[in-house]
């Protein structure tokens, strides 16, 4: 349960509505260059990266199994009953959105009446905003089997929990990623600093 507790409060977002737009992203994601430019992007729409079910281990999950995903982003297969557009369902992890009590009221109302699935959050943020999703390239969302490392959800390659032990995670290119990450997490001249008045 405590599962689904922390996944949903990602859903406490949407009251933050002194921001115009904001981008949500996972702890695990690491932001290489600026992407400012994504505000720019039409209002009305949630904007999220199509889901790639890429790890060779998820392959063994129930949700595999059951048809929740294929291992190519452009074959992507979801239960009918999920409501979602195959071609369209995305990686909740990453995303563009806009603030607001009424969508946040909204969301709380339908969660409430909706079961949780095994993906929780991501599955309910897909048949929520099925309607009003727009795809943006996978760029800004991959995953280590793909291109280069930005979201770093292959078994082992957590930075916190990285022992390079894990198959691949002792490649040097996954080293110096994780070492980027710690660079990053560290630099206290990143941390937020309340204006003074």
């Amino acid at each position: 349960m405590a599962y689904y507790v922390i996944n949903y409060s990602k859903l406490r977002i949407w009251e933050f509505v002194e921001y115009s737009k904001m981008i949500y992203l996972d702890g695990d994601i690491q932001v290489f260059e600026n992407i400012d430019h994504l505000f720019d992007l039409p209002n009305g729409y949630f904007y999220a990266v199509k889901y790639c079910f890429c790890e060779k281990e998820w392959s063994q999950t129930p949700q595999y199994k059951i048809g929740y995903f294929q291992q190519c982003p452009d074959r992507v297969k979801r239960p009918a009953d999920m409501g979602a557009p195959p071609s369209l369902y995305f990686n909740a992890r990453m995303f563009l959105f806009v603030p607001n009590l009424c969508t946040y009221h909204d969301l709380q109302k339908q969660l409430k009446i909706t079961p949780t699935t095994p993906f929780a959050e991501q599955d309910f943020l897909n048949v929520y905003f099925r309607d009003t999703h727009k795809a943006i390239p996978p760029v800004y969302n991959l995953v280590l089997p793909m291109l280069w490392l930005v979201h770093y959800c292959a078994s082992g390659s957590k930075p916190w929990r990285y022992t390079g032990e894990e198959e691949n995670m002792q490649r040097e290119d996954i080293k110096m990623v994780v070492k980027k990450w710690w660079e990053i997490y560290n630099d206290e001249s990143l941390d937020y600093r309340v204006p003074v008045k």
